[in-house]
C-alpha cells in the first residue's frame, strides 16, 4: 500500500513513516523540505501520485485566529488534490474533545478542518487524540517565572506521541472509520497536578500554584478532554514515561 504523509518530517509524521515502512508499506512523506506546500497546493500532485491513503499530521504555525484560514486553504487543496490522485481514504489527526471548546481559536480551526474532511470526496477516519506527553513541559513554561509555575485544574488524559504514532498507523491502514477513533493515555490528571508529577520527576524546586485563570487551558471546563467509554487506551503511563525520558 503507498500511503503520502503530510507533515511526514514532524515529531509524529516521521513516525508514522518509519512505522509504515517497517510494516512493509511505501511510504511518502510531504512537507515544505521536501518540495511540497499545502498553502499553496505546490508539489502535492507529485506527491500524492499513486497514492491509497493520505495521512494528515500537518499543523498550522500559529495557535491564534490564523489557524482557521491555515486549515480552510490546506484542507481544500488536499481533499482537491486526493480526488485528482484518485486517493481512497483520507486521514487526519485532530484533538479529543475539540468540537467543545469553541473559545479557543485553535480547537475551532481543528474542528472545521474535520468538517471539510467530512464534506470531501473521499472516504475518511479522524483520529482524535489527547494531549502529548511531549508537549508538559512547553505547557508548563506558559505561565511560569523562575520560581513558580500557575497552572489550572483542567482534567487531562495525556498519551505519548508513540502511542498516537501507532493509532494513526493502525485507522491509516484499516478501511475508513467514515468516523472518530478517540485514543488516550491510561491515567486522568488535573493539569496542575500533572506539573508537579513533572517538576517533582525533573528534580525542579519550583512550585506549583492552582490557577484556574493561567494559559490556554484556563478556557476549558468540565471532562471534554477527556475521553470517552469509546476510546482505545494506550499502554504508556506518564510516571514510567517521564522517568525513562529522564
Amino acid at each position: 500500500m503507498k500511503l503520502t504523509v503530510i507533515g511526514g518530517t514532524g515529531m509524529i509524521g516521521s513516525q508514522v513513516v518509519q512505522k509504515l515502512r517497517a510494516a512493509g508499506h511505501e511510504a511518502v512523506p510531504a512537507a515544505p523540505s521536501t518540495g511540497v506546500d499545502l498553502l499553496t497546493g505546490d508539489g502535492l500532485d507529485q506527491a500524492l501520485e499513486g497514492a491509497d491513503v493520505v495521512v494528515n499530521v500537518s499543523n498550522s504555525p500559529t495557535f491564534d485566529e490564523a489557524s482557521l484560514g491555515f486549515f480552510r486553504t490546506t484542507m481544500g487543496n488536499l481533499l482537491a488534490a486526493g480526488e485528482r490522485a484518485g486517493v481512497r481514504h483520507q486521514v487526519v489527526l485532530s484533538i479529543v474533545g475539540v468540537d467543545q471548546v469553541p473559545e479557543l481559536d485553535y480547537y475551532r480551526a481543528k474542528a472545521l478542518q474535520e468538517d471539510l474532511l467530512r464534506q470531501g470526496p473521499t472516504p475518511y477516519s479522524i483520529v482524535r487524540a489527547t494531549q502529548f506527553f511531549e508537549f508538559v513541559n512547553a505547557i508548563l513554561s506558559w505561565t511560569s517565572d523562575d520560581t513558580t509555575v500557575r497552572l489550572p485544574a483542567t482534567r487531562l488524559q495525556p498519551m505519548a506521541a508513540a502511542d498516537v504514532v501507532d493509532a494513526v498507523v493502525d485507522v491509516a491502514t484499516g478501511a475508513p472509520l467514515q468516523g472518530i477513533r478517540n485514543v488516550a493515555g491510561p491515567d486522568v490528571f488535573a493539569l496542575d497536578d500533572l506539573g508537579r508529577v513533572t517538576l517533582a520527576a525533573q528534580q525542579d524546586n519550583r512550585k506549583v500554584v492552582t490557577d484556574d485563570t493561567a494559559g490556554m487551558f484556563a478556557a476549558v471546563t468540565g471532562d471534554v478532554l477527556i475521553a470517552g467509554p469509546d476510546a482505545h487506551l494506550a499502554p504508556t503511563h506518564y510516571q514510567d514515561w517521564i522517568q525513562s525520558a529522564r
